[in-house]
């Protein structure tokens, strides 16, 4: 199957292109000039969709926050080097990640067919609802929200009504909290 960016949803339609400051529309034309050769390019280095589709943002995300009076003098150079090297840190850090999961691996094998480890795991997730439910409302609030829901600080803020930075502060006590009591009834239970 060939994929272009096209298929990927990568194509951008430049005749909605009155909203974008004449300044960036530029950046408009590199995309639609030199996009489908890109797509093809990350494709060859990522083989996924998904870290296609990263990478290809990523680029023409730098490209927009460059200053304006900094136009590179070859965007196709630059806009290649770029998806090149995001591509690659991509894959770097994937690589690292399977290094250390396999460290962690061989540090703590597990067997498939031990059922304790699943009794254990259900335990600890026990534990950690009823620490999280000990919390303060304050506290608790943001770890559900943050760490539960998986929701960025700036919402978490929004709905708590309260600033991003009270969200992270809050979020830093309430995990050396349930860090400390999860330690201390982790002794217990020995």
């Amino acid at each position: 199957m060939a994929i272009t960016s096209t298929s990927l949803g990568l194509t951008f339609d430049l005749t909605r292109a009155e909203s974008v400051q004449k300044s960036q529309r530029w950046v408009l034309v590199s995309m639609q000039e030199y996009g489908p050769a890109m797509v093809t390019m990350l494709w060859r280095i990522l083989g996924n969709k998904e870290d296609v589709c990263d990478a290809y943002q990523d680029t023409f995300l730098r490209l927009t926050h460059l200053p304006e009076k900094k136009k590179p003098a070859n965007v196709r150079g630059y806009l290649f080097r770029t998806a090149s090297n995001i591509a690659i840190s991509m894959l770097r850090k994937k690589q690292l990640q399977r290094k250390h999961q396999q460290a962690l691996s061989k540090q703590y094998p597990t067997s498939q067919n031990d059922q304790t480890n699943d009794l254990d795991s259900a335990k600890l997730q026990q534990r950690l609802r009823s620490a999280i439910s000990r919390l303060p409302d304050h506290l608790g609030d943001v770890v559900v929200l943050r760490d539960l829901a998986q929701m960025p600080y700036a919402q978490v803020a929004t709905i708590l009504g309260i600033r991003v930075a009270a969200a992270r502060v809050y979020r830093h006590k309430a995990i050396k909290r349930l860090a400390f009591w999860m330690s201390t009834s982790e002794s217990r239970d020995e």
